[in-house]
């Protein structure tokens, strides 16, 4: 220790040497004190100050830096960098929450003198201050809920001025601690509507390194509640009334109103939009899905083909096809149904929906037979395809496949009576073509009905 003490006061010897030797009534001085003799003891304070700091004498370290604030606040940077280091180390040493405070204080209020006399600096000024002072509030005195978004908000203010933009990473830690703020009953939502419409704008051309930082911005503000449809109109409305066409603007809509679970006219209007400049299948189908949860069956049916004409993937065009069948079936358009589940058929002959729907579709076309045989005979075939469905549902839909169970057992006990066979002239296991319903044409066998 005696030999590291030593070493200091040598080094302190030598440098107050050389500064005794330098002229300090030179101009370029002048920032460090009135006189010569000002400027000389100010600049060995600064020295000083570095050697404290580097050795761990943070109180004689913390003297040195009060009297470059008092004396000379805008002679160095560097008073300013070993200020904040000085700060840092006393507040992490700290053994009181009152003396940790203390020191965060005076770590914000050296940002504030800093911004006083380093505003201007071409690299490091304002923006440079302000945002590290942000992320030090943050960091140190996360409580103070107001001073953090203010410090936040001017930092953002500060870049926008100096740079015509600001930085998205800064914009997201501002934007989450102030969805955290609604959360927490803190700001109202206008608020976080208002710091959203505002800020997104930062997020439209970013870097492949920047590209999570919007999902992150449209995440926070998807799950803070207050996005809700009415708030979402608000900001959207305007602009895409200015901007019909513009696709980023209309998919940021279109994204939130989703993720808010909205289905006002505002959603269909942006959807349909939205699908008009992208023409992408997956905005179809959520469109036909809206539609349809509205019962408006013809906009869902139109969305749902417009999406299988844009879909090129064969499991997906299959899915789609057993989708418009469904919706098909819901309106009775029992012809159109049957030709899209034959579609997804051919697509995947393992397909058990396929077989299940196709034969509830010929049951309930065949009610515009004639009673009798020629009608119930459309059970044997509807009984045959739910028999081929269940082993599919078994292993894909169990609830579906418990349903088909029961259907065939319905089916069967609709079968044709022996009687009936007999004066038809019809033996059972013999081959029978269907004369009636949409499954005119196919060519089953003949069973009877169980007594």
């Amino acid at each position: 220790m005696k030999r590291v003490k030593s070493i200091i006061l040598a080094f302190a010897a030598m440098v107050a040497v050389t500064a005794t030797a330098q002229d300090f009534s030179d101009p370029q001085y002048a920032k460090w004190g009135d006189t010569p003799e000002q400027r000389k003891e100010n600049i060995l304070a600064s020295t000083f100050l570095k050697e404290e700091l580097a050795n761990r004498n943070y109180n004689s370290a913390a003297g040195y830096l009060q009297q470059l604030i008092e004396r000379c606040p805008g002679a160095s940077e560097n008073i300013y960098a070993n200020g904040i280091k000085l700060y840092k180390m006393k507040i992490n040493r700290a053994r009181s929450l009152a003396e940790k405070n203390s020191y965060v204080d005076s770590l914000l209020w050296l940002y504030d003198v800093r911004l006083k006399h380093y505003a201007a600096h071409p690299k490091r000024g304002a923006a440079y201050i302000l945002e590290r002072k942000a992320r030090e509030h943050l960091t140190y005195r996360e409580s103070d809920r107001e001073g953090v978004r203010k410090d936040f908000e001017a930092a953002i203010a500060s870049q926008i001025e100096n740079n015509g933009t600001a930085d998205p990473e800064l914009v997201v830690i501002y934007f989450k601690n102030l969805c955290d703020d609604y959360t927490n009953d803190i700001v109202d939502a206008m608020t976080v509507v208002n710091a959203y419409d505002a800020n997104s704008k930062f997020f439209e051309q970013l870097t492949a390194e920047q590209a999570d930082l919007k999902n992150q911005f449209e995440n926070c503000f998807g799950a803070s509640g207050a996005a809700n449809c009415d708030n979402i109109k608000k900001i959207f409305e305007s602009r895409i009334s200015a901007a019909p066409n513009d696709e980023a603007l209309l998919a940021q809509a279109f994204s939130l109103l989703k993720k808010a679970g909205c289905d006002n006219d505002f959603y269909f209007t942006v959807g349909e939009l939205y699908y008009g400049v992208s023409q992408k299948s997956e905005v179809a189908m959520l469109l036909a899905q809206a539609f349809q949860n509205k019962k408006e069956y013809a906009k869902a049916n139109e969305y749902l083909r417009k999406a299988l004409e844009k879909e090129t993937d064969n499991a997906e065009r299959e899915k789609l096809y057993v989708r418009i069948g469904i919706l098909e079936m819901t309106t009775n358009n029992y012809a159109e149904a049957i030709g899209a589940f034959k579609e997804a058929g051919a697509l995947n002959p393992e397909n058990g929906y396929v077989p299940y729907f196709l034969a509830q579709c010929y049951v309930a076309s065949s009610k515009d037979c004639s009673a009798g045989l020629v009608r119930d005979a459309v059970h044997w075939v509807a009984y045959d395809l739910m028999q081929q469905a269940i082993p599919a549902l078994e292993t894909t839909d169990a609830d579906v496949a418990a349903t088909a169970k029961n259907l065939a057992t319905s089916y069967r006990a609709a079968f044709p009576t022996a009687e009936e066979c007999f004066f038809a002239e019809m033996k059972e296991g013999s081959s029978y073509t269907l004369r009636c319903s949409l499954a005119k044409g196919v060519t089953t066998k003949v069973r009877y009905r169980a007594q």
